[in-house]
């Protein structure tokens, strides 16, 4: 994926832009689902399974929602989200303080957990985590491929989406912890067929089982996709001297102190680099690297994704050689 400047100011356009809420339904216990459409009836942008949105509420709080609806309806996006008991502000502020007909901020859509192409796929959702993978089997069954979906939460009560997901039987397994008891990972997923993609979304415990299963089954990386809702605890960076960023197109080098982010002393210097999260999980940021070694420190790429160091993402990644060179 390859981030320019040009890209960025017209992403940066469509993020100022305002969407209205037209309808805002209690899903399931703690979760609502917002619809948004643009302010004239105008078209939104395309979208394919996996992407999310910028949502920015009144006061300035910008958070990102996975897109859960139709993606052929050109005129609507729809979000889920969750009421968080330890929210910052952004899951908290949607429940109690929207409605329809309310004007809201929206950017992208972005998309870092894309659905590749494949005959099998296993789905693996905790809770909110479903709200990406809706459009995937969606997807899946448009093209005619198999997919299993292992929905797994503490109660049927507190799961949404299950009215959508009944018609599809008995490929989807509900796995309600007051009724089933804890889900064993390596007993669902551990045993699915070699060629089989699996895609998983939802608490980090969650993912961290799912990885650890596919490792010891020794899949291939290529197989397995996770999408984190919250950041990683940043551990130390690779380097803790200064190192320099060199512009290719402008031929400036920057220089990126201990102390601050990439992003931030590119800004500094004038550069105008879209972010949003700030914490290395949605993606905004993502600038090309066309030499150097970065240290990555996102949610987002995988294995063989940070192997090519091609990319990155300003606001957490460092760089782990004394000089770094970006396509900006």
């Amino acid at each position: 994926m390859t981030l320019t400047v040009q890209k960025e100011l017209r992403t940066s356009e469509w993020a100022a832009q305002q969407a209205v809420l037209t309808s805002i339904e209690t899903v399931a216990e703690g979760v609502v689902t917002l619809t948004l459409a643009h302010p004239e009836g105008r078209r939104l942008p395309d979208w394919a399974p996996g992407a999310h949105i910028d949502v920015v509420l009144p006061d300035g709080t910008t958070r990102q929602y996975s897109l859960c609806g139709d993606r052929w309806d050109a005129y609507s996006y729809r979000i889920g989200v969750l009421r968080d008991p330890a929210s910052r502000g952004g899951s908290s502020a949607i429940h109690a303080t929207l409605r329809a007909g309310d004007l809201v901020g929206i950017g992208g859509p972005r998309n870092n957990f894309r659905l590749a192409p494949s005959g099998r796929y296993v789905f693996v959702a905790g809770g909110i985590g479903i709200t990406p993978l809706l459009p995937m089997i969606q997807q899946a069954e448009l093209v005619g491929a198999e997919w299993h979906l292992f929905y797994l939460g503490r109660s049927r009560t507190t799961m949404a989406f299950l009215d959508e997901l009944a018609p599809y039987g008995d490929r989807v397994s509900i796995l309600a912890k007051d009724e089933t008891g804890p889900s064993d990972l390596n007993e669902l997923i551990g045993q699915a067929e070699a060629d089989t993609k699996v895609y998983a979304c939802g608490p980090e415990r969650l993912l961290d089982g799912v990885l650890a299963v596919t490792e010891s089954h020794e899949w291939p990386e290529s197989l397995v996709r996770v999408e984190h809702f919250t950041a990683a605890e940043q551990t130390k960076p690779a380097r803790a001297e200064a190192f320099d960023v060199l512009l290719a197109r402008s031929g400036t080098t920057v220089t990126v102190e201990p102390d601050t982010t990439v992003l931030r002393a590119l800004h500094a210097a004038g550069v105008p680099v879209l972010s949003s999260c700030q914490e290395g999980t949605c993606g905004t940021c993502e600038v090309t690297v066309l030499s150097g070694v970065p240290d990555h420190r996102d949610q987002i790429l995988d294995p063989a994704e940070r192997r090519a160091n091609t990319c990155m993402f300003a606001c957490v990644s460092r760089s782990c050689s004394d000089r770094l060179v970006l396509d900006l």
